[in-house]
């Protein structure tokens, strides 16, 4: 008995241990992130003394070392929609109608080929990607449509697209292929086709990781920083068509940083311009989270 007793408060103490271990590291984690969201605000903020938030969101001129200097972030803030934009309507088709042919329609050897390489893709580094658009995509565009530049909008975009795509293809992939199987079986047996079952039944039950990876996707777009810095543009203007060169919020922090004077206005003003585009990821990740539990709830009250 006392060595049972004893062996039951050993593994007891075990136990309180290792909740002990997991809650520090857990707590590790949001504290760094809980600190780096108080520095860049206490960064940023500043700024908001010589200008105000009205007029350094909406100013339309990005000028920090003209006298007096411009701080309008309008059209960065432009630049940014307008390349995630472009980015999401080449890559959400491609990387859902990917997934749902890897897992529904592809044979098992040859998704196990394809699946691999399209994962590959998220391992490229993204100043890879960026000099293939500024070697090969920005000459192909100029060349082809008469361009005074090829460091545009769309070469944005579309570079932006291959680093979505492994992402979206990836997380829209395993939700389609975790829909159980009985629902697929149960709409065949009814006389539905195979293309009928897989619109009508199995896409809408997986559309919550479907959501998820969709708007994943997006954050990772809009926050890419080494792409858009290469192949862009770096015109601090409001684009009028996809072919003008432009610079997302990403690329101005990147290109002005190491010029600004240290806790100078220049300084605090990129350092607000972190804290709009920290406001943007964090509201893709809310309503992707927001998606996700929604139709998982609606897919759990159907099944």
């Amino acid at each position: 008995m006392k060595a049972a007793r004893g062996s039951g408060q050993r593994r007891r103490r075990k136990e309180q241990g290792i909740k002990i271990l997991f809650f520090v590291v857990a707590s590790a984690s949001i504290l760094t992130l809980s600190l780096i969201v108080i520095f860049l605000f206490m960064e940023g903020i500043p700024i908001f003394e010589k200008v105000s938030v009205r007029d350094f969101i909406f100013g339309k001129y990005w000028y920090p070392t003209y006298e007096p200097p411009e701080f309008g972030i309008f059209p960065l803030i432009v630049a940014s929609l307008a390349v995630t934009a472009v980015a999401c309507l080449i890559s959400i088709p491609l990387g859902v109608m990917t997934a749902v042919y890897l897992a529904e329609i592809a044979s098992t050897r040859l998704r196990e080929i394809v699946k691999p390489i399209v994962e590959l893709l998220a391992a490229l580094p993204s100043v890879v990607i960026g000099f293939f658009g500024m070697v090969v995509v920005a000459p192909f565009l100029q060349e082809t449509f008469n361009l005074a530049t090829g460091l545009n909008l769309f070469n944005a975009g579309l570079m932006l697209a291959f680093m979505s795509v492994p992402t979206i293809c990836s997380i829209s992939e395993d939700a389609v292929f975790s829909v159980p199987k009985e629902l697929k079986e149960a709409s065949l047996a009814l006389g539905a086709t195979h293309w009928e079952t897989i619109l009508s039944v199995i896409v809408p039950a997986s559309i919550s990781g479907i959501s998820t990876a969709v708007i994943l996707g997006m954050s990772r777009a809009i926050g890419e920083t080494m792409v858009v810095l290469m192949v862009a543009g770096g015109a601090a203007m409001i684009p009028t068509s996809i072919f003008d060169p432009v610079r997302p919020l990403p690329a101005s922090i990147a290109a002005e940083m190491a010029e600004a004077p240290f806790r100078g206005d220049h300084y605090y003003a990129l350092f607000a311009t972190g804290v709009v585009l920290f406001a943007f990821t964090f509201l893709f990740n809310l309503v992707a989270d927001y998606v996700s539990n929604k139709y998982r709830q609606v897919g759990a009250a159907t099944l």
